[in-house]
């Protein structure tokens, strides 16, 4: 699955978010979108997910645009990962992690759950290695725990994209290196697509193939992340001076002080 993004522009209400946004997700590559708070990361997610309508610009699956692909027929080719919660939601506060993660099989469920639904449900289980989760109850796990249940719930839906919204947010150190670890593995043993949004430089130059440094809703640099990650987009970017070191070919950021 390839993504193709051109000219995208989007407002909330009359607010500008995205400002002609253009972009390549190519097969087997992770994307990491970095960028302040509020620079229109998530937003971005959202819009190649369908969730938000850009308001010009075009989004291509395989070249095909999907203002003319069904919301239905989206959740057969995108997964979304949305940042962790453990709020508890309406009637949802008894969902045990094998009904949360058989919820990704929802686009294509006709009428009932069958049994290579259930099937594919245990095998993204396994595949997170969090079978033995599966009657507990999702909103009692921690952080990490859930993150790895939505993971498996992306899996299930069997989409050759993922997109995931700061998937490492609020995780410990082990947690966060499990989750991309397990990011990682999964589009290259599974030929998929992804997109990061990610605070933590250091975590996508080590897991993204390709980042994008977004301001203000703009993009101010995109290519490999060894290339782009360099002290005077870190500057640019996010207005703080740093030094850069490398292991294995791979930048290490280590920021001094604001500006």
């Amino acid at each position: 699955m390839n993504i193709t993004i051109q000219g995208l522009t989007f407002n909330y209400h009359s607010t500008p978010t995205l400002n002609n946004i253009n972009l390549q997700l190519d097969q087997t590559e992770i994307l990491g979108l970095a960028g302040p708070n509020g620079s229109g990361k998530s937003t971005l997610l959202k819009c190649i997910n369908k969730i938000l309508e850009p308001k010009q610009g075009t989004i291509l699956l395989n070249q095909q645009p999907i203002t003319k692909i069904t919301r239905p027929e989206i959740a057969k080719k995108i997964a979304y990962v949305p940042q962790t919660t453990t709020t508890n939601h309406n009637n949802n506060e008894n969902l045990t992690v094998y009904e949360m993660v058989l919820l990704g099989r929802k686009p294509h469920i006709t009428w009932q759950s069958s049994q290579k639904d259930q099937e594919t449900t245990w095998q993204a289980l396994k595949t997170l290695t969090i079978e033995k989760l599966a009657m507990r109850n999702y909103y009692e796990l921690s952080g990490g725990e859930q993150q790895k249940v939505l993971i498996a719930r992306a899996l299930a839906q069997e989409a050759k994209t993922l997109l995931l919204d700061e998937p490492t947010s609020n995780l410990d150190i082990k947690h966060q290196l499990e989750v991309l670890n397990t990011t990682r593995k999964l589009v290259l043993n599974k030929n998929l697509t992804a997109a990061i949004a990610i605070h933590d430089l250091n975590l996508a130059a080590r897991y993204c193939d390709k980042i994008a440094l977004i301001k203000n809703g703009t993009i101010h640099a995109a290519g490999p992340t060894t290339t782009i990650l360099t002290t005077e987009n870190i500057k640019k970017i996010y207005e703080v001076e740093a030094t850069i070191t490398h292991h294995n070919n791979t930048p290490y950021i280590i920021p001094i002080t604001p500006l």
